[in-house]
């Protein structure tokens, strides 16, 4: 009889070099399982939080992805590039002694709030099914829409001209090296990124971060699943009900259920009475909800992590 499949949220500390694919392919092979899935690229430069989702915690993964993301920048002054980061190719340079710390903290906090920004070409997002890097590698530049994002928090942490360390906390989709691009604009000398770090992706810290050797130690040693938090750590800021045996058969069957004590609107966390994360329920009228993903069947009630 095969093992049971692991489920949970693997805290991965992704080192500089390696593409998000690249760790989701390893931790495939460390686990012998393929279902595992990432939310929320991260570039080959960057390092830091990437979580991986394994097992039935990949349905939960759209909810990693949605989370605010706190990262640590290193930009450069005086250079411009055309992946708007290091491994690009300079295109532009420019005097950048006249810029002052206070100009580079005054410029952080006009970034502050909602943010229309264009994705770069070189980046993920496709145009008509090809990826918009590949485009600019062959030299071609489509036009892209712009995209709200909401930059929380921009503070200067260092300052040693040119080069200088920032915090950025922001919502999903937004571009740092686009930041770090337009920051330079606003300044007058251009810049791009030198370094990345993504600390922390909503609750998780990459002080909780596992490297790919400690990960590959402990798969060695059977020992992955500890490494592992439950899929409903993805979901902590959502409500929550425990609903008795009769309301979780209804559930597993598709039914909506009264649960008149629960908080309307949005969706609420159901779990079985030993415990177990058994739904996510939408509110569908008052008192009343219906079952969105269901996560525990009468055959897997005991493979819960």
């Amino acid at each position: 009889m095969p093992p049971p499949e692991l489920c949970g949220i693997l805290n991965i500390d992704k080192p500089k070099g390696l593409t998000s694919h690249d760790v989701v392919a390893q931790v495939r092979r460390l686990s012998g399982q393929r279902r595992v899935g990432h939310s929320g690229t991260l570039d080959p430069l960057a390092t830091g939080v990437l979580l991986l989702c394994l097992g039935q915690a990949t349905r939960v993964s759209e909810y990693l992805v949605a989370s605010e993301k706190t990262y640590r920048a290193g930009i450069r002054l005086g250079v411009s590039t055309d992946t708007y980061d290091s491994e690009g190719q300079v295109i532009q340079q420019a005097e950048w002694e006249h810029v002052t710390r206070d100009q580079v903290a005054k410029a952080l906090q006009g970034m502050l709030g909602p943010l229309q920004q264009t994705p770069p070409m070189y980046s993920a997002i496709k145009h008509q099914g090809t990826p918009l890097y590949r485009l600019a590698r062959r030299g071609e530049t489509v036009e892209r829409r712009p995209r709200q994002v909401m930059i929380h928090a921009a503070d200067l942490l260092e300052w040693n001209a040119p080069h200088l360390e920032v915090r950025i906390r922001c919502s999903k989709g937004t571009y740092i090296r686009s930041l770090a691009h337009d920051l330079g604009q606003q300044l007058g000398c251009g810049a791009h990124l030198t370094s990345l770090t993504r600390l922390a992706v909503g609750r998780f810290q990459l002080e909780k971060a596992f490297t790919l050797d400690q990960v590959q130690a402990a798969a060695e040693k059977g020992e992955l699943r500890s490494l592992l938090l439950p899929m409903d750590a993805a979901l902590q800021s959502l409500p929550s009900a425990t609903v008795d045996a009769d309301l979780a058969a209804r559930i597993r069957f598709g039914q909506r259920i009264q649960l008149p004590g629960a908080p309307q609107g949005g969706l609420l966390r159901a779990y079985t009475t030993d415990g177990a994360l058994l739904a996510l329920l939408r509110s569908h009228r008052q008192g009343e909800w219906q079952p969105h993903k269901v996560f525990l069947s009468r055959e897997n009630d005991e493979s819960h992590p």
